[in-house]
């Protein structure tokens, strides 16, 4: 019989609906039970991709011994981390500190009060390499309560104190400068790994905004070392089993140091950086390999992640059936030797084989293969090359397919948004900006409320009950921003007002500048949570200030500007020691450094070939977070519109920075040298 959580809208908890544990979800009522009962709380936190969060649910949570266990001694709490990123993010940073380390799934448990006494990640079923079992942890936790629970409660009340002094103030910081940046740079040439690309050792991340912030410092400075990470990077990435050399798009991570086995979940949020990363790169460069990556990648996102009502689903698991009936890691992905001579014969099997590197002896488990690129050398048959990915592609369509979580993410979406917005402008694909002005309208539709307040997900058309978060509010206004200049439609620009509009007066504390992760009126947990560092994604923090600093260049708005500079302190304070964990905020850094330049173009219709000509020409700018208008002459849709006319009845581009502008000019040439630094 289905539990609590049937009634949600998330997947991740609806795959625990049929667990004969009596979960509750993340609720008041679910601690005012305790509190009744006298039982203590079991948290668990995952996400409906997290391989290790599926193992631990099969292992323990189906098994009716334990359920029954946990049902008689602990009210449990289920949360999914991807909708209550506060939750997540308050007692991870608990986890953290007490035991050094972090991960999901998430285990912890709390007083009736919710505070944490008690911490962990996975658990086995049966004691393994020095762990406890699951079952050895909940008699020992149920035995601490019951037994010796003034103990417990002096724990946790330590605890919940030591959380409340790690406040961050860096909001009243200066902004960072040149002297910070080049730190910055310094740091990440320290950690990084000339032969293979990117930064440290294994596990390794695609480290999509770092790569944005090399962009942006060679962009301003030049620096040639800068640029030459990146594309070794992008590069090496590209190339590795991290990418998906038949569908595109990238796996969440590599288990090793060169790109090789990937973990094979594919996340929303990493293809929309990465798309994003490479078009710049394109823009850079003009590489080939990097105008492939990021049109596979956004391709990849419509054709697999668009949801029925226009807006992208979160992620594909790593896990899908083998064709035995059980779920393996990769199943989807890997090949043997044997599988491409089934699939194409033995001539082109042979062929495959050696270009995407598929051994007998196999990069994978049981002989089996990730596809990557390993020959840099060597001619090969570009037609021959497409027809065995096309025919790979097919065969690989005909296994079952990895699962997806469904559920809209406001703030991903955000970036999807930017990123297939400024794909489709600089590739001449108008599909891919429709799909980002579908992914648009849905948000405005379903996650905006009358006061421009953000659901943070959806689901089959039905706006989740979790308020948005910062990183919510600072990704959907940065989507928007970029819609806007590629569009030329000024509602965007207007939406983006509304949402940071609400950072300015919900998120931000008045006397430091410093930024909180959830609003001031929403649900108040042992502790506000606030982190100013990038992991996954742009932190809420960092991504406010680059969107906050935008809009101030297209609307002249100080107290916008203003909240971006005191919010960029924490990057003064950050990035010369963390940088590889601060890659956004100082590629924000970058912009304000540089202007950023104000573009408005104007030209008789927006169609009219030469003023489609400077605005293209605008986007392809370089200069770092450069904004661009274009409209009709004294047009309404952008302030940077006013007061611009033709020139001699011909479209005309206008540059300004830092209060100073630039003569307008008719000539392409003359506006792209504007745009270079």
């Amino acid at each position: 019989m289905p539990n609590r959580l049937a009634h949600e809208t998330s997947p991740y908890l609806l795959q625990h609906a049929d667990n004969p544990v009596d979960w509750w979800p993340w609720s008041a009522e679910a601690f005012e039970e305790a509190r009744k009962s006298g039982k203590p709380v079991l948290l668990s936190v995952g996400y409906s991709s997290c391989h290790w969060c599926h193992v631990m649910a099969h292992e323990s949570f189906e098994d009716q011994a334990t359920a029954d266990f946990l049902n008689e001694h602990f009210v449990s709490v289920k949360v999914d981390r991807e909708e209550r990123p506060d939750v997540d993010a308050v007692y991870m940073e608990a986890v953290q500190a007490a035991t050094g380390q972090g991960g999901w799934p998430m285990t912890v448990f709390l007083t009736p009060d919710a505070e944490p006494f008690y911490f962990g990640t996975y658990f086995p079923p049966a004691p393994r390499h020095g762990s406890p079992s699951f079952r050895q942890v909940l008699e020992g936790v149920r035995a601490a309560w019951s037994d010796r629970r003034d103990e417990v409660a002096e724990v946790a009340g330590k605890i919940v104190r030591d959380l409340a002094g790690r406040e961050i103030s860096y909001g009243d910081a200066q902004v960072p400068g040149e002297e910070e940046l080049a730190q910055a740079l310094l740091g990440l040439t320290r950690e990084y790994d000339p032969q293979r690309g990117g930064f440290g050792g294994a596990p390794k991340f695609p480290p999509s905004m770092v790569i944005e912030f090399l962009l942006r410092h060679h962009a301003r400075t030049g620096a040639e070392g800068a640029l030459q990470m990146a594309v070794d990077t992008c590069e090496r990435m590209a190339r590795g089993g991290i990418y998906d050399q038949l569908g595109g798009g990238f796996a969440r991570y590599s288990v090793d140091r060169e790109w090789v086995v990937p973990h094979f979940e594919k996340m929303l949020y990493d293809n929309a950086l990465l798309c994003r990363v490479y078009a710049h790169l394109w823009r850079a460069t003009g590489s080939e390999l990097a105008r492939r990556v990021a049109l596979e990648t956004a391709d990849f996102m419509v054709r697999e992640l668009r949801t029925a009502e226009g807006g992208f689903a979160s992620a594909l698991d790593a896990d899908s059936d083998d064709g035995t009936g059980h779920h393996v890691e990769g199943a989807y992905y890997v090949w043997t030797p044997h599988q491409l001579t089934e699939a194409l014969g033995e001539e082109d099997g042979r062929l495959a084989a050696h270009y995407f590197g598929v051994t007998e002896e196999g990069t994978f488990e049981h002989g089996q293969s990730v596809l990557q690129l390993p020959q840099r050398d060597g001619l090969f048959d570009a037609e021959k090359i497409a027809s065995i990915r096309d025919r790979l592609l097919d065969r690989r369509s005909e296994r079952p397919a990895p699962g997806r979580d469904d559920k809209v993410v406001a703030a991903w979406n955000g970036l999807a948004i930017a990123a297939l917005a400024e794909t489709g402008a600089y590739f001449d694909r108008p599909d891919l900006v429709e799909a980002a002005v579908g992914a648009a309208d849905l948000l405005v539709r379903l996650h905006l409320d009358e006061q421009a307040r953000l659901a943070r997900t959806s689901k089959d058309g039905r706006a989740g009950a979790n308020a948005g978060v910062l990183e919510d509010y600072a990704d959907v206004a940065e989507g928007f921003l970029a819609l806007a200049s590629v569009t030329g439609e000024g509602v965007w620009l207007e939406f983006a007002g509304f949402l940071l509009d609400h950072v300015l007066a919900r998120f931000v504390d008045a006397e430091s500048g410093s930024l909180y992760d959830t609003a001031a009126d929403a649900e108040q947990l042992i502790r506000r949570p606030q982190d100013p560092t990038d992991n996954a994604t742009p932190s809420g923090w960092t991504a406010a200030a680059g969107a906050l600093l935008s809009y101030a260049a297209h609307t002249g708005a100080e107290p916008h500007r203003a909240a971006a500079e005191r919010a960029l302190g924490v990057v003064k304070a950050l990035g010369p020691r963390v940088p590889r964990f601060i890659g956004w905020g100082l590629a924000v850094a970058e912009a304000l450094l540089d202007g950023p330049r104000e573009v408005a173009i104007v030209g008789p219709a927006l169609d009219d070939p030469a003023t489609r000509t400077l605005h293209r020409t605008a986007l392809l700018g370089s200069a770092p977070g450069a904004v661009v208008a274009v409209g009709l002459p004294e047009g309404d849709e952008f302030p940077l519109l006013a007061d611009r006319p033709l020139q001699q009845g011909q479209p005309a581009a206008y540059v300004c920075r830092n209060f100073t502008c630039d003569a307008p000019t008719t000539d392409p040439e003359r506006l792209r040298a504007a745009l270079t630094s």
